[in-house]
């Protein structure tokens, strides 16, 4: 009896998707709802469980683009679990040509080191979280997969990761086969499939930019009122409730607030009943926060994030920036935001202009703190070096007007400035 390994239905939105990687090999034993693929669609990747137990058969290939519903393989529920201690003479065996390894390379100094790398890796290898492919390719090439970062779900190591690693260490076994025996530079040029997150990705901001109306209005903000709270109370508040104070709960704070005065910007221009723009007004503020994850940004939202604490602000942020890193964020999880924000200053950006996250009417902006002459807020008249932040709001000019967003940018500013207006709601 056969059981047909099928895509699962992951979201309304989500009709097909790219096999990331088969974690089971074809032929292999497989018990039920043990993962036995990883899926990439536009929106999330996700690890597909095993439907039964039984030997796999790979009817589509890593890489192949699949639609939800579609049979990619099948269990086989007949065949024998293999006995639990067959694979134990499989060990030595693996490991039996490793005494040759020494002669294998002539270089007088490099040679043993080459040869230890070579023969530890099978066994180093074979407890790190890899691909079969993955795992393959480091063995023929006398790699560590404990040196290489994985970038699918989990952290698991793929096998694009490994041909990544080798191409840009130039110790590696496959380098050095490829580099030229004279004093020459090696010249490459390489494909790499686009993801189908990384496709979404680009075919929303290309529409955002030719559906909307976008401008950008900038102001600066003096951060050191905040910088001193935060530096005066953080060791407390981190006691008090097991996680850091950063900059992010302030701005999510100061754009709620702003939000709630002017409610367009937290508004989108849909197609209402007769077929005509409308716009669909929010009670709430779903902020959605731009997270790097190793496959793109992705922007989880904070929901209702105007009832929250700064510890409920900050708990949230690090629980979806880890599940971020880790492929964890679920597509549920990045629908439905009414604002986002983003912050480009963690990784250096002094000034840009955020692209619209449809069908959102506003983004905002945050980036690098830098000490800049200003008006000393503690001295009235005078100048001195101030830690200030560029704050760029991009909106759709069908919804807002240029005078709401520029008040709603200095209202953010106003309570960064004096954080009591964000306990005073002011």
């Amino acid at each position: 009896m056969s059981t047909q390994i099928v895509i699962p239905n992951v979201g309304e939105s989500v009709t097909s998707g790219v096999i990331a990687a088969w974690t089971v090999e074809d032929g292999a034993y497989v018990e039920r709802d043990e993962t036995i693929l990883e899926l990439e669609t536009d929106k999330v990747t996700m690890e597909v469980p095993a439907p039964a137990s039984g030997v796999v058969k790979h009817n589509a290939a890593e890489g192949d683009e699949v639609d939800v519903g579609s049979s990619v393989g099948e269990i086989d529920e007949s065949a024998a679990k293999p006995a639990g201690d067959a694979p134990a003479p499989a060990a030595p065996e693996a490991s039996a040509p490793t005494p040759a390894a020494p002669a294998a390379a002539p270089s007088p100094s490099p040679a043993p080191a080459a040869a230890v790398a070579v023969a530890t890796a099978p066994a180093t290898n074979a407890d790190v979280k890899a691909t079969p492919l993955a795992r393959k390719l480091a063995d023929d090439t006398g790699l560590d997969l404990r040196t290489i970062t994985g970038t699918g779900a989990s952290g698991r190591i793929r096998e694009q990761d490994v041909l990544a690693y080798i191409q840009t260490h130039q110790n590696g076994a496959t380098q050095q086969a490829a580099a030229p025996a004279a004093s020459g530079t090696v010249r490459e040029v390489t494909q790499e499939r686009m993801s189908p997150m990384r496709q979404a990705i680009a075919s929303r901001l290309v529409e955002a930019q030719q559906t909307a109306a976008m401008l950008t209005t900038f102001n600066e903000v003096d951060m050191g009122a905040v910088m001193d709270l935060r530096k005066l109370h953080k060791e407390a508040f981190a006691d008090k409730h097991g996680i850091n104070l950063g900059f992010m709960s302030f701005f999510v704070k100061a754009t709620t607030q702003a939000l709630q005065k002017f409610p367009l910007i937290n508004s989108y221009i849909i197609q209402g009943d007769n077929g005509k723009p409308a716009i669909e007004k929010h009670s709430y503020n779903d902020v959605a926060i731009a997270v790097s994850g190793p496959k793109g940004l992705v922007v989880p939202v904070i929901r209702s994030a105007e009832n929250l604490s700064f510890a409920g602000i900050e708990s949230t942020i690090k629980d979806m920036a880890l599940r971020a890193r880790d492929g964890k964020i679920t597509l549920e999880e990045m629908q439905g935001g009414t604002f986002t924000i983003t912050n480009g200053g963690i990784f250096g950006s002094l000034m840009s202009t955020p692209i619209l996250n449809p069908p959102q009417a506003a983004i905002l902006g945050m980036h690098g703190i830098k000490k800049r002459p200003a008006e000393d807020p503690n001295n009235p008249g005078t100048v001195s070096l101030r830690p200030m932040m560029y704050l760029a709001l991009s909106y759709d000019h069908r919804i807002v007007d240029g005078a709401e967003a520029v008040q709603f940018l200095v209202s953010i500013k106003d309570a960064i400035e004096d954080p009591a207006r964000l306990m005073l709601d002011l």
